[in-house]
């Protein structure tokens, strides 16, 4: 019974995440107010509350934020992928060699995550981010340097174990070579509980780069991002509640989605149950 519905929740998440971003990416041809995307300004119709013609609402340049939330959505997902792809790309090969290799390579590797991971989770990306400069590929790359860690440490768990088991000193009595061993048995076998954490990453990805936009170390106008619109929308949200309240709920929704994705894709990989 749980493994159905864990099964159910993650096909249901990953449903709406699919849906999230399709819209995202034909958002121009679904909205009435494409244009609202740049730079144009409706001083008359500023700060309208949701109605037919803008169900979410107007914000204070006058601009449709339901066309702001699909289109904050583009930015929103793509932060999310380049913070947790470019934390793969570095913390892969540090966890295959820290896995394999072990001695003072080993050391070496976990003592610099250790660095890393000493620092408060959200205080090591603004430094980088003020340091490198406030935009969104920067503060990407500031989340990025700062999660590698996790996965070099958890890859490098799951090698020390896999490398060990009875059909991995089966194939190498039987002549296999370290390099065919790695990327035939080891890896593969190793790689589940990394990509349950970069699927509940996704989420913290998002929230992380919106925090960053949020204090001004990511996102800059005209950009648009959910973090980014929330920060726009403080001096109003108190008597306009709509201009805060939609992409907030939108970030909430997300994240929740990728967190159900995690837990699911967890629990089908535990019990071998794709269906």
């Amino acid at each position: 019974m749980f493994r159905n519905r864990y099964t159910k929740t993650f096909y249901l998440s990953s449903g709406y995440l699919l849906l999230l971003a399709l819209l995202a990416l034909l958002a121009g041809g679904l909205t009435p107010y494409p244009q609202d995307a740049g730079n144009v300004m409706h001083f008359t119709e500023r700060l309208l509350p949701p109605s037919l013609s803008h169900p979410f609402g107007t914000d204070s340049l006058g601009r449709d934020i339901l066309t702001l939330v699909l289109f904050g959505a583009r930015l929103s997902l793509m932060a999310a992928l380049g913070v947790v792809g470019l934390a793969l790309v570095i913390g892969i090969p540090l966890g295959l060699l820290a896995g394999l290799k072990g001695r003072w390579l080993d050391d070496l590797i976990m003592r610099v995550c250790d660095v890393f991971l000493a620092f408060p989770p959200l205080l090591l990306p603004v430094i980088l981010a003020a340091a490198l400069g406030p935009n969104l590929k920067n503060a990407i790359i500031a989340v990025a340097v700062s999660w590698f860690p996790w996965y070099t440490r958890i890859l490098r768990a799951q090698i020390l174990t896999v490398r060990h088991l009875p059909y991995i000193t089966a194939a190498r009595s039987a002549g296999a070579s370290d390099i065919w061993l790695m990327w035939r048995h080891i890896l593969p076998n190793s790689m589940a509980p990394v990509l349950v954490q970069a699927t509940l990453d996704m989420g913290y990805a998002i929230l992380a780069v919106a925090g960053l936009s949020f204090i001004g170390f990511g996102a800059r106008p005209p950009a648009i991002e959910w973090g980014l619109m929330i920060t726009a929308s403080r001096a109003t949200f108190l008597d306009f509640w709509w201009t805060a309240f939609f992409p907030g709920l939108a970030l909430f929704i997300t994240v929740f989605a990728f967190n159900l994705s995690g837990e699911g894709l967890k629990k089908i990989l535990a019990t071998g149950d794709e269906s």
